[in-house]
């Protein structure tokens, strides 16, 4: 269906409503005009959207950066829309290549049956699992087969391919590029066409192979799909995007405790963006605390109810209600009540091969690092003196704000 032709029905409050959804926090939505169409037909239909988000099982395990793009999908589906989450089992074979400078190495077929185990449980943490249409790319990119895929690839231009980025970057500096790293825009957009998708979400990294979606469903008669990108989220330094490799993370199945300490530890600033990319608040209620915050509220007020927040979508209300009294508790001093116990042979035993015996520094010149700047108490006492040594008994002792041990020494 050429775009132009697309039906015109009438733009109701409730159309400007779902648009402001899309559209907040979003990075692009690509063309606004085409979705503002979709949305207007499906509220004077009554036929829900269907709006796409694929995921490579590449890992294991996803942490808050990655649900960014899960949130916007939960809020769709909240307006009504059937959101698809599909997980590209055959394109982890071949590699992702965006934002690579080099052939990123496939998976094998057990590495990522192992990853998409997981990855469904951990998205239904934020999604509508009986809501949610679950697919896997392999359905249809398997009987594609050899005399498919050639039809696929004749579809797009070589030329066209250099455009994007990452290749023109590698081509340039001579760096290899694989034949079977095209394979993979190419049938990511296939995945469009055969889920029929409206509307598809990713980074902003995958605009060119979500674009590609957009070509492949005109070629093959459809209407096309509209895309939205979501920005990267800055991490907990509030500098470079989340990741693991960088340590500035929160997995989504980090313990509650150790979830909300690392919201509550990211500037006032970063503050107001996760709200943006992460709370299921409505832009009015963050307006409004921000307002609040602007005119003398405590920032950290509305810091403590953003971790309560991502602490109880994961964990559940209780444990996000704990774990703020475990914060409060250990801001004041206190010692939690879950700390572990740690039995020790040795007394008198000096305080640096304390701490590493109990697991609470990776050595003894870590430990005296860590007496030296102050981060050492026992029984709630600072200590200062490397050269201490604690008789038979038992102590609780703390390093830094988070790590406590009750240690009977014998």
């Amino acid at each position: 269906m050429n775009q132009a032709s697309l039906p015109i029905h009438p733009i109701t409050d409730r159309v400007r409503e779902a648009l402001a959804v899309s559209k907040r926090g979003c990075e692009e939505l690509i063309p606004e005009d085409e979705w503002v169409k979709k949305l207007a037909r499906s509220e004077a239909t009554g036929q829900p959207l269907r709006i796409k988000l694929g995921l490579d099982p590449t890992a294991p395990d996803i942490h808050i950066g990655h649900t960014v793009v899960l949130n916007k999908m939960r809020q769709l589906q909240n307006l009504g829309h059937q959101v698809i989450f599909l997980i590209g089992d055959f394109t982890s074979l071949i590699g992702d290549p965006s934002g690579r400078n080099n052939t990123r190495p496939p998976l094998t077929p057990e590495q990522i049956k192992s990853n998409a185990e997981t990855y469904y449980k951990q998205a239904s943490l934020v999604l509508d699992p009986e809501k949610t249409e679950i697919r896997y790319n392999s359905e249809w990119c398997l009987p594609l087969g050899s005399m498919g895929m050639i039809q696929l690839a004749a579809k797009y231009t070589v030329a066209r391919m250099m455009e994007r980025n990452d290749f023109h970057d590698r081509f340039k500096a001579g760096t290899p590029i694989s034949v079977h790293e095209f394979l993979y825009p190419l049938m990511q957009g296939y995945d469009s066409v055969a889920l029929k998708s409206d509307l598809e979400l990713g980074g902003t990294d995958q605009k060119f192979n979500l674009l590609m979606g957009r070509h492949l469903q005109v070629e093959y008669g459809q209407e096309a799909q509209c895309i939205l990108t979501m920005p990267l989220l800055e991490g907990l330094d509030g500098v470079e995007k989340m990741s693991k490799s960088k340590n500035n993370y929160i997995g989504i199945s980090e313990e509650p405790n150790t979830m909300f300490a690392k919201v509550l530890s990211i500037s006032d600033t970063l503050m107001w963006r996760w709200y943006t990319l992460l709370s299921f608040q409505s832009e009015a209620q963050i307006e409004l605390l921000k307002q609040e915050v602007a005119n003398g509220r405590n920032p950290k007020d509305a810091k403590v109810a953003l971790a309560k927040e991502i602490t109880a979508r994961f964990h559940g209300a209780p444990a996000a209600d704990a774990a703020e009294q475990d914060f409060i508790n250990r801001s004041k001093g206190g010692v939690p009540d879950d700390i572990p116990d740690v039995a020790l042979l040795g007394a008198p035993m000096g305080i640096g091969a304390l701490l590493k015996s109990a697991g609470l520094a990776p050595s003894s010149s870590e430990a005296n690092r860590l007496i030296d700047g102050g981060g050492v108490r026992v029984d709630s006492v600072v200590i200062s003196d490397k050269g201490l040594k604690l008789d038979a008994g038992s102590y609780v002792v703390q390093v830094g704000k988070r790590k406590f041990a009750r240690v009977t020494l014998a």
